[in-house]
Parts: C-alpha cells; structure tokens; sequence
C-alpha cells in the first residue's frame, strides 16, 4: 500500500476512515497547516453510484482507468477561498448533516486539473486533534507545486494567482511537488508510485 511508504520514511499517520455511500477510504498524514490523504476504492458499487458519478470522483479514484489526474487540492473554506468557489458544483456526503455540502470544482473538461474541494467548515482548520510529531522533523508545509500539461486551463489557474503556497507549472507528465519547512534539512523523497516528490 502506497501510504506504507511514508511511514518508512519517517511519517506519522493519523486516523483514518471509510467514507460511507461514497465508495473510498483513506489513510492521512497531518501537519501543522496542512494533512496529506490517499484515498483509494473501498465499494465499487457506491463509487458507481449516480450520486458519486456527478462528482468525478469515480474517475478520479480509478485514474489509471480514466486516465483523469490522480490528485486532488483541498483548500480551507474562508473568505480568501470564496473567489476561488464562485462557480462551483455541491456535493451532499451521506455522512454529513443534511445542508452541509462540499464546494467542487471536478474538472471534467480538463482532467489534467486536480479535483478541487473545500469543505462546509468556515473557518480555518489547521488546529488539529493529530499529534505532528513526525519522526523525520516536518512540521509545516511551504509550497505545493502542481505539474500539470501546457494545455491545462488557465481560467482555472488565474483563481490560484494569489495564493501564497500554491503553484502550477508546465510539465509533460503529471505530478505534485510539497516543499516543508523551506527545505530546512536538505532532504528529498522521491515516491513514484504516487507521482509525488517531497522537499524538507
């Protein structure tokens, strides 16, 4: 299992869980401003499901099936977000209160894009209830940088100009970069099977 790696590497992880009606579980590693979740299938029938369908989510999780990108970007539901979630879709988890909705923004048109969310929640949530105490020292995450094709739509990247630790830039294949700590120790991990490279 992919995520078995980051505890080789000296991550600590934190709770996990199946997401009932939505067909996937997780596995997650927090920071202190930031949590890294691999979700993978858990029902095939719920992922199929009309409700999850409308979603993109079904495309996303089987990536190397539909050949959709296999990342998502999760971003806090404050008012620096708003702009970014104008037009947007809703999705209703059968395991959230009736009304408490994600904002998404799927990509269809362009599956190059990550899946992009953020969650009913105002507010920032960076306090959590995950111990952070990572044996190889990350504390804080710096900068993600998203590789994505030339062609990818700019419309959807211009919402991200101003964001402080975000990135897009051209490459041939997809990919996602996490800078912790300004690079403090020097280190680079290199995960393949996630297409994921971790600087700290």
């Amino acid at each position: 299992m992919e995520a078995d790696l980051f505890l080789s590497a000296g991550f600590l992880e934190g709770i996990n869980r199946i997401h009932p009606g939505q067909g996937t579980r997780n596995r997650k590693f927090y920071f202190e401003n930031f949590y890294l979740e691999i979700i993978w299938e858990n029902d095939p029938w719920e992922l199929e499901s009309d409700l999850i369908r409308k979603t993109g989510l079904t495309d996303r999780v089987r990536f190397e099936a539909s050949g959709f990108s296999r990342f998502g970007l999760g971003l806090e539901n404050t008012d620096e977000s708003d702009s970014v979630f104008l037009e947007c879709e809703y999705y209703q988890p059968i395991y959230f209160p009736e009304g408490m909705q994600f904002e998404i923004l799927s990509n269809r048109e362009n599956p190059a894009l990550p899946w992009t969310f953020r969650g009913p929640f105002k507010g920032p949530k960076t306090d959590y209830a995950e111990s952070l105490d990572h044996s190889n020292g990350i504390r804080r995450l710096t900068q993600a940088i998203f590789q994505i094709p030339e062609s990818a739509q700019i419309e959807f990247l211009n919402r991200f100009q101003d964001h402080p630790q975000l990135r897009f830039e051209p490459s041939e294949k997809s990919g996602l970069l996490l800078e912790f700590d300004g690079r403090s120790q020097g280190i680079f991990l290199e995960f393949p099977r996630l297409d994921l490279v971790i600087s700290f």
